[in-house]
């Protein structure tokens, strides 16, 4: 019953169903208000749930900053380690869907500590930035022009490289939305050493332009997902890239997300995070 209630939010937040129409199925499904109540914490999270590293931790200086992006100002949450000395390889941070969410700050501040300078932008800044509202904020990222979201990466890539603090290296992260976008990155910036994508979907052309050492993370259960693997293998191969690709057996689509329950697998999610630390102190440097 589980999966029966995981694939009705899969279906609902990769897509512009109405959080009515979601809740409605969710009810059925669970076979009252307040069955359904109870589940909705376990799948989405609360909200509230504990950074793995403190906004106030003293290890770490990070704050908002603003930056000129392809089609309007941008802002982004910018860490780095309060111990660094000199300018560090720079790791821009990709958001899912919902939005630069406290979730994804936390990941930029884990990646600082690891010795890099973290940049996560928040796409949604063309249209006002990330709103509280975690549906509005789905609905007003899908809104923006796919072209726009590219050219906006790169300018944030090319801010991420030309900051005070950089060294010029730059890699990136990216998770589900931002798994894929980290992907296209790499398309469509040869400039860039490593890209990491967690879960993200697989471009269909320009693979022949990539230079960036690609570090792919793919849950065992995700068939909307993992269904183009074999192609872009293919693709990877037939260019000469150089990648790496892990499938993690019993997981599902958002499996890195600790502040989502019901698919957070802290096993996989650890291993996984080793690698993408390894990949990029290897590529980012």
């Amino acid at each position: 019953m589980s999966d029966k209630f995981i694939d009705l939010y899969d279906c609902y937040i990769h897509s512009a169903e109405p959080r009515r129409v979601f809740l409605e199925k969710l009810v059925k499904a669970a076979g009252g208000v307040a069955a359904a109540a109870a589940i909705l914490p376990w799948l989405e999270g609360t909200g509230a749930e504990a950074a793995m590293v403190s906004p106030g931790d003293k290890r770490i200086r990070a704050g908002d900053e603003k930056f000129p992006g392809a089609t309007g100002e941008m802002t982004a949450y910018v860490a780095r380690p309060a111990s660094a000395k000199g300018r560090l390889p720079t790791v821009v941070v990709i958001h899912e869907n919902r939005g630069l969410t406290p979730h994804i700050r936390d990941i930029a501040r884990r990646v600082a500590l690891e010795g890099f300078l973290a940049v996560a932008p928040d796409m949604i800044s063309p249209v006002g930035g990330t709103p509280k509202d975690r549906d509005k904020a789905r609905d007003m990222l899908y809104d923006i022009n796919k072209n726009e979201i590219i050219m906006n990466l790169v300018a944030t890539a090319e801010f991420a490289a030309s900051h005070g603090r950089s060294n010029g290296k730059v890699g990136c992260v990216g998770f589900c939305w931002g798994g894929q976008r980290a992907n296209l990155l790499a398309v469509n910036h040869p400039s860039l050493k490593a890209a990491v994508a967690y879960y993200g979907r697989q471009p269909k052309k320009g693979i022949d332009k990539i230079n960036a050492a690609l570090l792919l993370h793919y849950a065992g259960n995700d068939r909307g997902v993992n269904r183009g693997i074999p192609r872009f293998e293919k693709a990877l191969k037939a260019a000469g890239k150089t990648f790496t690709i892990h499938k993690y057996a019993g997981t599902r689509h958002a499996f890195n997300n600790d502040g989502r329950p019901a698919r957070y697998k802290k096993a996989a999610a650890a291993l996984a995070w080793k690698r993408t630390i390894a990949h990029l102190k290897k590529y980012v440097r």
